[in-house]
């Protein structure tokens, strides 16, 4: 596994149970954007009223929707690279595929990762998306340092339709945000801050194109990469794309541990119904209490 030069080892470390909880996107239209993420990709309206719409799986939000009036031309910026939703099982994943291909779903892919097989989408206003399962741990390729190394490999897509139950009712219970991959400016500041300031761990590490960092033992909660955003503009608020993502907090003591970690740290934050702050590509980041 090459490490960056000079990379710091912290002694702070997220709990594993500290996982992607939320994905908030800016929208040019919230009516298109909240029928898309239900209709085609899978979530179920949870929430809504005239500026937002929340989406999900069970009871558990997994998109905002936030309507933005003018928002600016997109542009090249740091900001999301995709989505991802994390199914259940491969049947899970066989039956979302086998409905995105009947409904000419705006499919852009699918691959096999060595850890996980994954389906590639991209919505009304040009975000991605990933919709995939993991295989069984026991697959994963795991290095002796704790290095977990993917491939990109074609994915055995008629394996995977033939295990679809082809009656679709959506994202079942138990999907999840995955992981969110981003889109960065600077890729050893985005190191630096994910596992010193945030406490991740890097689990996988391609130099100058990406890096996947993760808590306890999962192969990544979050990407970043600079192949389209190198020394891009941060977002910003009236961007259409990302507005925000969150982590979801099992209980107060990691609240107050994170904290105590930040203030040590002398990293900017605020608390309000829980802890944000941006990291160096001007992304922001919260972290919220879920039960």
């Amino acid at each position: 596994m090459e490490i960056s030069k000079n990379v710091i080892f912290p002694d702070f470390k997220l709990d594993r149970q500290t996982v992607p909880g939320l994905v908030a996107l800016n929208v040019g239209n919230l009516n298109e954007m909240s029928d898309f993420y239900q209709k085609v990709i899978g979530l179920t309206l949870l929430k809504k009223s005239q500026e937002t719409v929340t989406l999900g799986a069970g009871s558990r939000p997994l998109v905002k929707l936030i309507q933005v009036n003018h928002p600016l031309p997109r542009s090249r910026k740091t900001g999301l690279y995709h989505t991802a939703f994390l199914l259940p099982s491969r049947k899970e994943l066989g039956s979302a595929l086998y409905h995105y291909v009947t409904t000419k779903a705006p499919v852009t892919g699918g691959a096999d990762h060595g850890y996980s097989e994954a389906i590639y989408l991209t919505d009304p206003e040009d975000n991605g998306i990933e919709v995939y399962h993991d295989k069984p741990r026991e697959e994963w390729d795991i290095r002796a340092d704790g290095e977990i190394v993917g491939v990109t490999e074609e994915l055995a897509a008629q394996e995977v339709i033939d295990l679809a139950d082809r009656n679709w009712h959506g994202f079942p219970e138990g999907t999840v945000l995955g992981h969110v991959h981003l889109k960065v400016s600077d890729l050893d500041k985005t190191e630096q801050f994910y596992t010193d300031s945030l406490g991740l761990s890097l689990k996988n590490n391609f130099g100058k194109q990406a890096k996947f960092f993760a808590t306890g033992d999962y192969h990544h909660h979050i990407g970043a990469n600079s192949w389209e955003s190198q020394q891009a503009p941060a977002i910003k608020e009236n961007d259409l794309g990302l507005a925000y993502f969150t982590f979801y907090v099992k209980n107060e003591a990691e609240f107050s541990r994170l904290e105590k970690h930040w203030q040590e740290k002398k990293i900017d934050y605020q608390k309000e119904k829980g802890l944000w702050l941006r990291d160096p590509n001007g992304i922001k980041i919260g972290f919220e209490q879920i039960n």
